[in-house]
């Protein structure tokens, strides 16, 4: 039989019968992989061990607790050394000398001279110490025998037996007896439990210090964010301050720094803490590097502030625990307490809370209040709030113009005398005409008799810099402007006057701006405020400009808050609020009051008080419409002389039209298409045109309605 053979090599030529024959390839198996030698693996397990995390917060531990225990002991040991050696008056000399304070040095110098002189006295009683203690353990053990033999004798009297002459003594001898067996049963467990209960004494002493490096601490601890603040770690962020003749002293200081530091003291959601700088250190260098001081703090530059108190070259340090100031604060009493009343002249409006997480609450008996920051930061709601707590006060009056017009102040409509909305020019007209009514009231109370009491009269304008910036003058004769900061301006001068002398009568200005300069908050009105509260601003000249410069000095820094993250948080200086003592300013987060929130109170507020009605600005053009009026003045005649257009209209409603001039006559028939035109040398106001101007106006009005 023939058999088929398969050759496994490729032929280089093909068959003589030109067919291929057939090839069969065979792949061989891969080589089998080179096995890992037994000390590399066993070096990769030991490195995975050894890398792993829980083997790290072990070796963590380990070290931890190991170096509490020995620096423990180095602190126990440097306690005992204190106690029993004047180091620790000596160091306070040095760091009192350092600092450039000699009477607190010569008083560490007194201190230490008193202890060597009483540590000299206990060292001379030593001397005759044993014999007198000799002496004094032999009367002892004779008395205490004598009253033992004594009240043995008495017992015997009692019972009649001889015997019991010597029980008390027997008594006695068996319970000195009990407590050698004690001793003696207990002595040997105690020696070797003792040395433990030490250590474990001293690791209790090191972890209350957290005496250990930084990298063997817990991890909430060896963060960053949430550090405690401690002597040691306020004075090493003053050491790296970058002030050299702070770091020469600190250095120089036998306590490394720790005599600058008055006690640290919980203040609300943080820290406070008083520093006494040493000679050469001016307290604006501290103040100007805040924002250094709180990243050596562990902390944002919002959560530090830096004020300066009554004591000469001393600042205090006020530190936030970290992320509390981004933490809501609890809502107004306004809104939990139904039943609050308000007193305008004992009374003060819970505002908020101070930085401590204390009440702050603002007096606003006889004072003018200006509240500035830049746009959409609080200032309407902080500025609405102290308003309605008034408004709980059934005998105060309002005058109100909102130059928004959004509807921020329209639950005061029933409240308010005077309610007025929009930014308009129209309304800063109206604003204006507003403020000066109030003066005109003010000026009749001054000429009232002596002792006559009014009610209070609050005058409120928010967005005030929308009257300082308007473009807009008087017409007639009286061509006054509107807004600006000159002599001149309408309603800068009523503000002044209010400012002058509306306080001793009751009449009082409120006014809310935004991002102030020179332009839209002029100096003089500014300054003419008793309280000045500032939401964030962009710098430090604003902050200057909405507190003044003693404020800011002090360390006033609203240009330092969060635009947007600190909204509602502003720096009020005011004598109307409790500021401690020696600071010139003080920061409030301030109660939000939503919209229906502050409809609810003012409700309370209508409810005592017999009706308000509330007159609200309405425009010239809304009121009246000039052309129809024209119109009406001509009648019949075909044609009128623009002079006696101009005087019939005045006398057909002289509000709206007693001021105007040919140029406003003119601007009305212009914008109509029914100028007027000269007839035998004289302007007349033709009636065909203005009844035709009328009649394609209805038209197009018709035609856009359809």
């Amino acid at each position: 039989m023939s058999e088929n053979v398969v050759s496994l090599h490729k032929p280089t030529a093909p068959s003589a019968g030109g067919v291929a024959p057939t090839v069969l390839t065979v792949v061989p198996d891969p080589a089998p992989a080179r096995p890992v030698p037994l000390w590399v693996r066993s070096g990769r397990a030991v490195k995975t061990g050894v890398t792993h995390e829980q083997t790290r917060a072990a070796a963590r531990a380990a070290a931890r607790h190991s170096l509490y225990t020995l620096n423990g002991g180095r602190i126990v040991a440097r306690r005992a050394w204190d106690g029993k050696t004047g180091a620790r008056y000596e160091r306070m000399i040095r760091a009192a000398e350092a600092a450039g304070n000699l009477e607190a040095a010569e008083e560490w110098e007194d201190r230490l001279q008193r202890f060597r002189a009483a540590r000299h006295h206990r060292r001379m009683n030593l001397l005759h110490s044993p014999v007198e203690a000799a002496k004094g353990v032999a009367v002892g053990a004779g008395m205490s025998i004598g009253v033992l033999v004594a009240l043995g004798v008495v017992m015997a009297i009692n019972t009649g037996h001889v015997g019991d002459v010597v029980t008390p003594l027997s008594a006695t001898i068996d319970f000195i007896a009990l407590l050698i067996r004690i001793v003696q049963v207990v002595w040997g467990p105690a020696l070797s439990i003792g040395p433990f209960i030490a250590l474990l004494a001293l690791w209790s002493v090191g972890s209350k210090r957290q005496a250990a490096p930084a990298w063997a601490l817990p991890a909430n601890v060896r963060s960053n964010e949430g550090e405690p603040i401690t002597p040691s770690i306020v004075v090493k962020a003053l050491r790296d301050l970058g002030v050299p003749a702070l770091a020469r002293a600190i250095k120089e200081m036998g306590d490394a720094g720790a005599s600058m530091l008055g006690p640290i003291r919980i203040a609300g959601c943080g820290v406070e803490v008083d520093v006494t700088l040493p000679s050469g250190v001016s307290t604006n260098e501290v103040q100007g590097k805040r924002r250094k001081l709180a990243e050596d703090l562990s902390r944002h530059e919002h959560e530090v502030f830096v004020t300066i108190p009554q004591a000469a070259r001393t600042v205090r340090l006020w530190v936030a625990d970290s992320g509390a100031l981004d933490e809501p604060i609890g809502p107004s009493p306004l809104v939990t307490d139904d039943t609050m009343t308000a007193d305008y002249t004992k009374g003060r409006a819970p505002w908020g809370q101070d930085l401590r997480g204390d009440a702050a609450a603002l007096s606003l008996y006889q004072r003018h209040l200006l509240v500035t920051g830049l746009s959409n930061q609080g200032k309407t709601v902080a500025l609405r709030s102290l308003a309605l707590w008034l408004a709980l006060d059934k005998s105060v009056q309002f005058l109100m113009g909102d130059l928004k017009g959004i509807g921020d102040w329209a639950m005061f409509d029933g409240l308010a005398t005077t309610l007025i909305q929009g930014p308009t020019d129209e309304h800063v007209i109206r604003v204006t005409e507003m403020v000066e009514s109030a003066v005109d009231e003010m000026n009749r109370r001054i000429q009232a008799p002596p002792g006559t009491t009014f009610p209070p009269l609050i005058v409120l304008v928010d967005e005030a810099q929308v009257a300082f910036m308007c473009p807009a003058k008087g017409t007639g004769k009286d061509k006054r402007p509107y807004g600006g900061s000159k002599a001149d301006s309408r309603y800068f001068m009523a503000v002044r006057k209010i400012h002058n002398q509306g306080r001793a009568v009751n009449v009082l200005m409120w006014q809310g701006t935004q991002d102030p300069t020179n332009e839209n908050l002029p100096k003089l009105v500014r300054e003419g405020a008793h309280t000045r509260a500032s939401l964030a601003l962009g710098t430090e000249s604003q902050a200057r400009m909405a507190l003044g410069d003693k404020a800011v000095d002090g360390g006033a820094a609203p240009n330092l808050l969060r635009p947007g993250l600190d909204r509602g948080t502003l720096v009020v200086a005011s004598d109307g609020i409790s500021i401690p003592a020696g600071q010139s300013s003080l920061t409030v987060r301030t109660h939000y009051i939503d919209d229906d929130a502050a409809e609810a109170i003012t409700d309370r507020a209508k409810a005592l008080r017999d009706g308000v009605t509330t007159l609200t600005a309405i425009t010239p053009q809304e009121e009246h419409d000039p052309l129809a009026d024209i119109a009406h003045v001509i009648g019949d005649a075909p044609r009128v002389r623009t002079k006696d257009v101009l005087a019939r209209l005045a006398a057909h409603h002289p509000a709206a039209y007693g001021d105007w001039s040919f140029l406003d006559l003119k601007r009305a028939l212009d914008d109509a298409d029914a100028s007027p035109y000269k007839s035998d040398g004289v302007m007349c106001v033709a009636r065909d045109r203005v009844t035709r101007a009328l009649t394609d106006r209805d038209g197009e009005g018709s035609a856009s309605a359809e």
